[in-house]
């Protein structure tokens, strides 16, 4: 065999070890959100986010499908997670690392960051720029002055993308934040997770997961300012210019209609669909749902997380969990998709084959490729 040819070879053997293994790595098709794709993700699209050698959380967290019990009949959505909210124990999920795009639900990752970055007693002064965002709006003006806590109030009960801009702001711009987001998604392990903007109106790149949202929701709950705020009912809010204070309620179907209630976040874009993340307290148990990728017809999603969580709770004492939310990167290290073999260049021959040696090491392991943030803000269609 010529040099040339071993070494194709050698490249079609690395893209079979590297590539994405059902049940193992990812499944087919979930390696980048559902089509069709975004009006705000036209252009030059980013590559995949690589997979983890093994499923973070466990090994049936690499499932397709349903893992544990069977999801009760109304619940539609294409990907969710139920877990402990104290333990961490994962008790049902469907295709958890499914990669999605989060709509609001990502606001929880930026309320995250902005905890551990901002006091919660600095001043934020609006502009004309927060009138102009896309999509929900709490009603951010110029003229009106701010507390990063009272903007974290209308970002979290009202879902207010201008709130959003102006903590992006407050935190260096959009792509300072959207940086920060990303790194504190990689420091939870949550390895699915690439922000694209503050708000989670829609972006090139933009993915999460069902297991990455309850990662991340998980330890913002940690958070006391968080907790105390998302479970909110009703705040006044300031007013800006000519324009009086307000009081700001908080939109989300699931508080008032699930007893036990203590969280909820949704969120829809045109290309995300519906989001959910709520968690519920029943017997001294603290119990999370992350649902992606629904649809509030036949049955509204705050709903199919009732269901989800009814059965979870009714579940006996000592079931055996079928995953667990970690609480840190996986030491492993990530593979990204099999790149085409084209663009190999087969080395040099002079010195006869002795180049093939070091590949035998293993070619699952001669890559390791970084999670880099993708600093990209796109804004139309949106609704937060």
């Amino acid at each position: 065999m010529s040099a040339v040819g071993a070494w194709a070879s050698v490249v079609a053997l690395v893209a079979a070890l590297t590539a994405p293994v059902a049940g193992a790595t990812g499944c087919a098709g979930q390696q980048v959100p559902s089509p069709p794709a975004a009006r705000e993700e036209t252009g030059v699209a980013p590559a995949p986010l690589p997979w983890p050698v093994a499923p973070v959380g466990g090994t049936a967290m690499g499932a397709c499908g349903d893992v544990g019990p069977a999801a009760p009949p109304t619940v539609t959505v294409a990907s969710y997670v139920v877990a402990d909210l104290d333990t961490g124990a994962v008790l049902a999920a469907r295709a958890p690392h499914e990669r999605q795009r989060p709509a609001s639900t990502l606001k929880i990752l930026t309320s995250l960051v902005v905890l551990r970055k901002l006091d919660p007693d600095r001043v934020v002064d609006g502009t004309a720029t927060d009138l102009r965002i896309d999509g929900s709006k709490v009603g951010v003006g110029p003229g009106g002055h701010y507390t990063v806590r009272q903007l974290l109030q209308g970002l979290l009960l009202n879902s207010g993308n201008d709130a959003a801009e102006a903590l992006a702001r407050a935190m260096g711009g959009d792509a300072a934040i959207v940086t920060a987001m990303a790194d504190a998604a990689k420091g939870l392990g949550a390895l699915d997770t690439r922000p694209a903007t503050p708000s989670g109106l829609d972006g090139p790149g933009m993915a999460t997961s069902a297991y990455d949202l309850a990662l991340v929701f998980r330890a913002a709950m940690r958070e006391p300012l968080f907790a105390s705020t998302i479970a909110t009912r009703q705040v006044p809010f300031p007013g800006y210019g000519d324009h009086p204070g307000f009081v700001v309620s908080n939109t989300d179907q699931f508080l008032p209609n699930y007893p036990g209630a203590i969280a909820g976040k949704s969120g829809f874009t045109d290309g995300a669909r519906h989001t959910l993340v709520v968690a519920a307290q029943r017997g001294g148990h603290r119990l999370l749902a992350v649902l992606v990728r629904g649809e509030q017809r036949p049955v509204p999603m705050w709903k199919q997380a009732a269901a989800l969580l009814d059965q979870a709770f009714a579940l006996p004492a000592g079931t055996a969990p079928v995953g667990t939310l970690v609480d840190g990167p996986p030491p492993a290290t990530t593979v990204p998709a099999a790149a085409p073999a084209a663009a190999a260049t087969p080395p040099s021959t002079a010195g006869g084959t002795d180049w093939l040696g070091p590949v035998g090491g293993g070619a699952a392991g001669v890559v390791v490729v970084g999670l880099g943030a993708l600093v990209v803000v796109a804004r139309r269609r949106p609704r937060g």
